[in-house]
């Protein structure tokens, strides 16, 4: 329910980008620009962080000492200091596109306010959004750079899901990670070897290693010297916009408040009516850590629907099917019951795995049935 993609400006988005630029100018003094950081979204509202400052230092007014204006020669006027590394509430011009999570922007301070104004939004090189209910995309987050697939033991993974996200992944050439999280509840420790093949997880896990992915076991409550502490994590991260996507419920948020004890971040608890998990990220947030690194935290999702994609870049999904495609004996094959299909006989042979081609035609019908 969610996509990545690059985006190259055209000529004419970046003469109109060069426009706005230049109308800006016209009307604010560059000299109090400020680069900012979108970290969080509310309404018409955005939480902007301070990474630069201004060239020209604005002067903080003097309140009037005048009797005839009842002004106490004592009092001091509002007045907020332009800090890096601090957050402003922001507006934004109404001639800007959307503005989301992850956006670098120029903006500038009002201090006698404690406000600010967006006056520029920087090009993305990346866009995470998701197809809201009525099947309209919603951006989420900007300039994304790695998308970090959380599953866990519970609620029971849906392998359907992560393959979708893995869809969305190569369509924007961004790199995965699968984390299995909540390594606990597997009790590894506890498990002999021959136990450990027949853990379903585990085995979903070792699915995507032999496809190529990288992946990583995790428990947000490990000691600290035990290999699936979280903190492994941040070696990967390293230089990275990194969003968390899954179902909720697998412990996203906990990852997070391990990895960055200052994100607190909101947990809940499985509901043991549904054994799912229960939303408590309600909106996408930016938490910067290490100077040059930042986690993107999402509300959790379900569902995920990729029926704005063509087929080519469906297929393109699944890379383990390369050597297979055009191989059918029917041009227009959809891989289901076509007589001598390539991938069918592939798998009937153990050559790639029946649920992920499983995953494929399903995906081709969605795409198919949006078309229609």
């Amino acid at each position: 329910m969610a996509l990545i993609r690059k985006r190259r400006l055209t000529d004419q988005q970046q003469r109109r980008i060069a426009k706005q630029q230049k109308n800006r100018q016209e009307e604010f003094d560059a000299d109090f620009d400020i680069e900012g950081l979108v970290v969080q979204h509310y309404g018409r509202q955005l939480e902007v962080q301070v990474c630069s400052l201004p060239k020209q230092e604005l002067q903080q007014q003097q309140p009037e000492n005048s009797s005839n204006n009842n002004v106490n020669s004592d009092s001091e006027s509002f007045w907020r200091p332009i800090v890096l590394g601090e957050i402003w509430r922001c507006h934004t011009r109404t001639n800007l596109d959307s503005l989301v999570t992850g956006d670098r922007v120029t903006w500038q301070a009002d201090p006698n306010t404690g406000l600010g104004v967006i006056t520029a939004i920087h090009p993305r090189t990346s866009l995470l959004s998701r197809p809201d209910r009525y099947h309209k995309l919603k951006p989420v987050a900007a300039n994304v750079s790695l998308i970090v697939i959380v599953f866990a033991p519970m609620p029971e993974p849906s392998a359907m899901l992560i393959d979708r996200y893995l869809v969305a992944c190569h369509d924007a050439d961004i790199q995965p990670l699968l984390v299995l999280n909540k390594a606990d509840l597997l009790k590894l420790n506890q498990l002999q070897s021959d136990s450990l093949e027949s853990e379903p997880t585990l085995q979903l896990l070792q699915q995507y290693q032999n496809l190529g992915y990288e992946t990583c076991i995790s428990q947000s409550e490990a000691d600290e010297d035990s290999p699936y502490h979280p903190k492994h994590l941040l070696e990967k991260f390293a230089g990275q916009t990194v969003v968390f996507v899954g179902q909720s419920g697998v412990g996203k948020s906990s990852l997070i408040n391990t990895i960055i004890p200052d994100a607190a971040q909101k947990t809940n608890i499985i509901s043991e009516n549904s054994a799912l998990g229960q939303h408590t990220t309600t909106s996408t947030r930016l938490i910067q850590f290490n100077d040059n690194s930042a986690i993107i935290d999402s509300p959790g999702i379900r569902e995920f629907g990729l029926w704005h994609l063509s087929k080519d870049a469906i297929l393109t999904g699944f890379p383990e099917f390369d050597d297979y495609y055009g191989q059918c004996q029917f041009r227009n094959c959809t891989h289901q019951n076509e007589k001598n299909c390539a991938l069918q006989l592939a798998a009937e042979q153990g050559k790639v795995d029946q649920r992920r081609l499983d995953s494929l035609i399903r995906l081709l019908n969605e795409s198919a049935d949006a078309d229609s």
